[in-house]
């Protein structure tokens, strides 16, 4: 794993290096500061005889922090590359973490590339860009950005302008900037450290969500404050729209019932949307021409389960098989539900990236309602069940935490004609809101 950006980039390297199972390595490709040796248990100064005798040398009871040479301004140097890929190829073959801090930032909360770095691995398989909180809003120059006439330039920003949550993005997924020299296939995550107040955590929330769509995760923390705090995880949830089934005790598809003018299978596919479920894939069996027709012009995709009469597991099945790999989580709505908000949706998924609950699900007065948000760890789970009892199934496995919501309607969902009408009553009601 590479760490680059500023803000606090050593300090979280080392805080998770503390939290992993030793030995544990920690190098560096450019440089790194003499005081931050003394996080390590051990140092190592790669000499000029083989680094495989030096590593076989070394106690490896904790953290070893292996680096070049110190020089006279207080700094030692990065690993060369050929011994570094050496070092790689061991730590792999030993099965021990590796972790590179890939570039540095003098201190500085925010940064942009110079043309000779990040200094990344081919062989990193994991990259954590890290920028500080405590830069957003200030004018921009130096301090606190480091380089600030190329962060300027990645902006958009004149010398002097705020850097806005919306400039700091622009510099996060610019190819020039965060996500420069990032090794094709990494996971890429940005760590937004340094959010000490509630007001930078909202403004980091907001962040998280222009950042998704470019990387895997976003994480919200303050590491340099008591107790190392990760306030949240943001990853991106996807939204599985059940609506295969041939709605046999109603006798016709419910799928296609208007809601405020819309069919209720369009109605929950435009709700996902909206609350920036992504990507929001529909589960189509019985009817699959009239709901795919139904849901013409969305942004999204629909998938056919053939074996739709083996009941509600079976198109929890292929919606999850059509989730892209980096996906968080799903949120799985029913097709008879037409009357869930998009702010409950949005609930659900701030809900989960506070603590990565595996379950998260609405509870009206005393019950557990629908839709429920699954964390991708119940994924293999879900791929078990059987039958027609749906995700229900997992809940003696996973704990599942409640999400307190006071619309009773969504107790309600469409199975005859009565349910129907007594979901109709509902529509215009201004007291659900959106």
């Amino acid at each position: 794993m590479a760490f680059t950006g500023g803000g606090g980039k050593t300090t979280a390297l080392f805080r998770l290096a503390r939290q992993l199972t030793p030995p544990v390595w920690v190098t560096t490709s450019t440089h790194l500061g003499q005081d931050q040796v003394m996080h390590a248990d051990e140092h190592l100064v790669v000499a000029s005889q083989g680094i495989e005798q030096q590593l076989e040398e070394m106690s490896n009871d904790g953290i070893s922090l292996i680096t070049g040479e110190p020089t006279e301004d207080e700094r030692v140097l990065g690993v060369d590359p050929d011994r570094l890929e050496r070092l790689a190829a061991i730590a792999h073959q030993q099965r021990i973490p590796l972790l590179v801090e890939a570039d540095g930032s003098r201190g500085y909360p925010l940064k942009a590339p110079a043309s000779h770095e990040p200094a990344i691995p081919a062989w990193v398989e994991h990259v954590v860009v890290v920028a500080g909180m405590s830069g957003i809003n200030l004018p921009l120059g130096e301090p606190p950005v480091h380089r600030a006439e190329r962060f300027g330039e990645l902006s958009g920003l004149k010398p002097g302008e705020p850097v806005t949550p919306a400039a700091l993005a622009r510099v996060l997924t610019h190819t020039e900037g965060g996500l420069k020299n990032i090794p094709r296939g990494a996971r890429r995550t940005v760590l937004l450290n340094q959010a000490d107040t509630p007001e930078l955590r909202e403004c980091a929330a907001l962040l998280a969500k222009l950042l998704l769509p470019t990387f895997d995760a976003v994480l919200v923390a303050s590491l340099g404050m008591a107790g190392a705090p990760v306030y949240a995880v943001y990853e991106r949830s996807a939204g599985v729209v059940l609506a295969a089934g041939a709605s046999e005790r109603l006798g016709r598809p419910k799928q296609l019932l208007e809601w405020r003018g819309v069919p209720f299978v369009r109605a929950i596919a435009s709700t996902a949307l909206e609350a920036g479920l992504d990507p929001v894939i529909v589960v189509t069996g019985a009817y699959r021409e009239q709901v795919e027709a139904a849901l013409e012009g969305l942004p999204i995709q629909t998938v056919h389960n053939p074996n739709y009469e083996a009941g509600q597991s079976s198109s929890i099945k292929t919606g999850l098989r059509a989730l892209p790999p980096e996906t968080g989580s799903a949120v799985f709505l029913l097709s008879d539900q037409p009357q869930v908000s998009t702010r409950l949706l949005q609930s659900l998924v701030e809900a989960h990236a506070r603590d990565l609950s595996p379950l998260v699900a609405p509870q009206v007065g005393h019950r557990r309602a629908n839709p429920v948000l699954f964390d991708r760890v119940t994924f293999p789970d879900l791929f078990e069940i059987g039958g027609d009892v749906g995700g229900r199934a997992l809940f003696s496995l996973y704990p599942l935490t409640y999400l307190p919501w006071e619309d009773v309607s969504l107790l309600l969902d469409v199975d005859t004609e009565a349910d129907y009408q007594a979901l109709k009553k509902l529509e215009n009601d201004p007291k659900r809101g959106s």
